[in-house]
């Protein structure tokens, strides 16, 4: 048997809480009817489209009062009566509405500004938020992929990361039945991949296992899923890389060559492109197979990022106390292998070792990894931070209609006090001026939509993104903006809807109607609002502008200027030192070095733990720089204690260098020269030792986020890079000697080169992101609120035009009159910096928390912040005072 048609819960509701309870059960009996009837007729949405507008026609404000023996009905629900007194009404709402717009030129252009900005901060900031929140959710099972990370405390330094060594997947895969499928991925960017006379550096080039198109949904548009990977040197290209390599030809069984061996890889199958809201990207697939047998072990080796994909609704910290048990058995026995130590011993120290799984849709944001993600992650607390400007952008634009709406009542009493006596009810009234407020809402909305349009070029930009507008044409989505629209125009009208419908008719015909204190009291509070908002956005700024100064400025322990960085070195093979050699003789280049790793950087470095001689029972997590002797000279760094590597000397082959750090944590910051740290075991089980020749100042490796960690510096050949002191004022000529020198080695890769100190810079885009970010919209709230300003100072110059004009009779000068207009002003905004510097400084206390390096919150900050309010709020207001003041006084007093 069908269930009876019933109206939406939330409607009823509304009826039954708002509707008079003499006539409520006639109405409900009613409507219920009418619902069913149009249910039937015209489907679910219209049915409770037309129930609404009926619940909100039959409300006491909105129908046709009579009296009969004393006694109040109305007319009955749907009648024709009813609805065309409703639809004229409407009408004459619209009609006034407009009327009233056009007439107070000041207040609707302030108003819509402030709404337009304010609603198209918030549709920009929705669609970055909304792409943040959506990465990895293509895949269909994303929900059930899980990523597995090591985290590890060594010496107290948190060293953990999202790799592990080869033989962790498959382990998984055998010891839990809940582990329904693993794979795994090893990063080798900056390959040269070439096809015939075409080379390309292939900057997103990814091994895995054959398994990767089961846990993830990459669809494939040529070849078979199953069986692509499952042999060593085949490959699998997105549909742009397939099209970059062989144009409209079929590619799958062409073959490409990698590298300068010239390896050939057969192409098994074309995927479609990854989305750009993944926390991967790649532009071809290798199979992992192509390494044959890998390594056994769990920390031995850490190259592999491993997912697992686990069954629907499983609870997957169940799992993750299962792989820790198993984790600690697999490293414990490594632990004891590589270092001679228990995993029991390796805690008593201090230490610690531990697994978690991440969820794939949480890497972007949450991962704590961020120098070891596949690609550069986001961040959570920006998201939060957005969404909060946004939010407040808003809360400011509606301030400032509810302090215009409120202050500028008294020009509207009389026409509230004749609609009262002609027999307008409250409600009507107050629905009169929600439809004024919602029809501005609206106009806002389609001019903030426009501002959309034309800034969302300079938004992506801005934030990295590749946004669109076509984001936002979606039924669902345009509908949401207008229910958007009509809720802040609900919002920002209620209170002044209520406060003008208050007015008691007799008073206001008598001209006894004024702003009265409450309301002045709200308003008060509202600017206080607005620029507890505007300061602590100008706190924000000023401080995040100073910490990015701070990483741009501060010393690094190296020479970052004028430094050349050549790079695919590696590429001229054994020319590699000729070519160094060559270019070194330029009296433009002072000096040079190869090395493959770059301070600071994406750069090759390893990081293993090193034990001295001495003392094998402590192991110090380091990295590894492989150098020549030109590399401490050409970047100017400074050896504090001992000497540089030197050709002179032939045992520098078994030499090291540590850094000020690296010789702390080895306990030996007074006397390391001549210590010995242990290097690698043969076959025979004879140990390797390295003997500590000098150490170089601390210098900045990474990032000013991380502390300068131990690094340890070995003479030996690690090229790819070739790095070159400069000094000249004609860098062009100087850049087109080198390639030309290049080419006549004729390598496969193009010449290409990059500065120091542009490097550096690009390791912080992404704090300078969130600057600019913050300076706009500062500026952006700034300007809403001096909007909102400007209007509160015109309406009180106009209240006081006489108050001003017996003033100056009575010989007040210009500026007593413009100090007496401005000083209300300057009261709330030193009210707003005291309430805002506290909360400022707690926020921004927390974001510099990321940073190891950082500047203090000093307080000359608030005190900038504050002057820049009080200068901002003085030319906003001045205008208008000045204006008021320089009024003829016999004016001024004929006014009333």
């Amino acid at each position: 048997m069908r269930s009876p048609v019933k109206p939406p819960r939330w409607a009823h509701w509304l009826l039954i809480k708002l509707h008079p309870a003499n006539t409520l059960e006639e109405v409900e009996g009613d409507l219920e009817e009418l619902y069913t009837h149009w249910y039937n007729r015209s489907g679910k949405t219209q049915a409770t489209l037309r129930y609404l507008l009926n619940v909100v026609s039959v409300l006491p404000p909105f129908v046709r009062r009579r009296k009969t023996n004393e006694h109040q009905y109305y007319q009955q629900p749907g009648s024709r009566i009813t609805s065309s007194l409703t639809s004229i009404m409407i009408r004459n709402y619209l009609k006034i509405a407009f009327r009233n717009l056009k007439r107070q030129k000041v207040s609707t252009s302030i108003n819509i500004a402030g709404l337009a900005i304010g609603l198209a901060t918030c549709v920009l900031i929705m669609l970055y938020v909304q792409d943040e929140l959506s990465y990895d959710r293509y895949n269909e099972n994303a929900d059930r992929i899980f990523r597995v990370a090591l985290k590890v405390r060594l010496n107290g330094d948190n060293v953990g990361g999202p790799i592990l060594g080869a033989s962790a997947a498959q382990d998984l895969q055998q010891e839990f039945p809940e582990v329904l499928k693993t794979t795994r991925i090893r990063n080798q960017a900056g390959e040269f991949v070439s096809y015939g006379t075409t080379s390309f550096k292939e900057e997103h080039l990814l091994y895995t296992d054959s398994t990767f198109f089961d846990v993830f949904t990459i669809p494939f548009l040529e070849g078979n899923s199953k069986q692509a990977l499952t042999e060593p040197n085949t490959l699998v290209l997105t549909e742009a890389t397939a099209r970059k390599y062989f144009g409209n030809q079929d590619p799958v069984g062409k073959v490409l060559l990698f590298g300068r061996e010239k390896t050939p890889y057969r192409v098994t199958g074309v995927v479609r492109n990854v989305p750009a809201n993944s926390h991967f990207r790649f532009d071809m697939l290798a199979s992992l197979a192509t390494y044959g047998e890998q390594h056994k072990g769990w920390i031995y080796n850490m190259n592999y990022y491993t997912y697992l994909l686990l069954p629907e609704k499983y609870d997957y910290k169940q799992l993750e106390a299962k792989i820790s048990r198993l984790a600690e058995k697999e490293v414990g026995a490594e632990l004891q292998q590589f270092m001679a130590i228990s995993l029991k011993q390796f805690r008593e120290k201090g230490d610690d070792f531990g697994i978690f799984l991440q969820p794939l849709t949480s890497i972007h944001l949450y991962s704590p990894f961020g120098s070891i993600e596949l690609s550069p992650g986001g961040n959570i607390l920006y998201v939060y931070v957005l969404t909060a400007i946004a939010v407040f952008m808003l809360i400011i634009a509606c301030v400032n209609f509810v302090n215009l709406s409120t202050a500028t009542a008294v020009r509207r009493s009389r026409e509230v006090g004749i609609r009262k006596v002609l027999g307008s009810a409250k409600g009507q009234l107050q629905l009169q001026f929600l439809i004024e407020s919602v029809l501005l809402a609206m106009m806002a909305l389609m001019i903030g939509l426009l501002v959309v349009g034309l800034s969302l070029p300079y938004f992506n930009q801005l934030t990295g993104k590749t946004l669109t507008i076509s984001l936002l044409i979606n039924p669902f989505v345009a509908a949401g903006l207008v229910a958007g629209a009509v809720l802040v125009g609900l919002l920002a009208g209620s209170y002044p809807a209520f406060y003008l419908s208050s007015f008691k008719p007799v008073l206001v015909l008598k001209g006894k109607i004024t702003a009265g204190r409450g309301s002045f009291s709200l308003r008060s509070g509202l600017v206080v609002f607005q620029f507890f908002i505007t300061i602590s956005m100008i706190i924000a700024t000023v401080t995040a502008d100073r910490q990015l100064r701070y990483m741009r400025t501060q010393k690094v322990g190296f020479d970052r200027e004028q430094v050349l960085v050549i790079h695919d070195t590696h590429m001229l093979r054994n020319n590699e030192a000729v070519f160094r050699d060559r270019i070194i003789q330029s009296p433009q280049v002072s000096m040079g070095t190869i090395s493959g790793q770059v301070p600071v950087g994406n750069s090759v470095m390893d990081n293993t733990t090193v034990m001295s001689k001495e003392n094998p029972d402590k192991g110090v997590m380091s990295r590894f720089y492989f150098v020549d002797d030109a590399y401490i000279p050409t970047l100017g760094m400074q050896l504090v204690q001992g000497r540089n590597f030197s050709k002179s000397f032939a045992t520098d082959s078994f030499a090291v260098i540590l850094n000020e750090t690296a010789a702390r944590a080895l306990g030996w910051e007074k006397d390391p020269i001549g210590r010995e740290l242990i290097g690698n075991t043969d076959d025979n089980g004879a140990k390797t030792y390295y003997r500590v020749i000098g150490v170089v100042g601390d210098f900045h490796f990474e990032s000013l986020r991380q502390k300068i960690g131990p690094l340890v510096m070995f003479l030996g050949r690690n090229s790819g890079n070739i790095l070159v002191k400069i000094h000249t004022d004609k860098l062009p000529k100087l850049l087109a000697s080198l390639k030309q020198q290049w080419e006549s080695f004729s390598p496969a890769a193009p010449f290409s080169y990059s500065f120091l100190d542009d490097r550096f810079a690009q390791v912080y885009v992404g704090e300078q992101k969130i600057e600019q970010v913050l300076t706009l919209f500062s500026s952006l709230t700034i300007f809403i609120a001096c909007l909102g300003l400007f209007g509160l100072a015109t309406f009180t110059a106009e209240q006081r035009t006489k108050e001003i004009g017996v003033r100056k009779v009575l010989g007040a000068s210009v500026s007593s009159v413009v100090a007496l207009l401005s000083k209300d002003f300057l009261k709330l905004i030193l009210i707003a910096l005291v309430l805002a510097s506290p909360i400022a400084w707690w926020g921004m206390d927390q974001w510099l928390k990321e940073f190891a390096y950082k500047v203090t919150i000093d307080w000359w900050i608030f005190a900038l912040a504050g002057l820049l309010a009080i200068g901002i709020a003085l030319l906003t207001v001045s205008f208008q005072s000045i204006k008021a003041a320089l009024t003829d006084p016999v004016k001024s007093l004929r006014s009333e």
